[in-house]
């Protein structure tokens, strides 16, 4: 990735903890939506570590 000093950096889309009294509707909705698919991300991410570490384990127990 590089840098570019003389480029301003982007806003975020959404930023926890905001202030939400000025955004209509459409833009609450667009929020959730964006923070749901990261929930589901997440959500996918772990269940990945948690499948390797299980195989890991399993490994290693076979391995006593």
């Amino acid at each position: 990735m590089t840098f570019d000093a003389d480029r301003p950096a982007k806003k975020p889309d959404h930023e926890i903890g905001c202030d939400l009294s000025l955004l209509s509707v459409e833009e609450l909705q667009k929020r959730i939506t964006l923070l749901e698919n990261e929930i589901n991300r997440l959500k996918i991410e772990s269940e990945s570590k948690k499948a390797g570490k299980m195989a890991a384990e399993a490994l290693f127990r076979g391995l006593k």
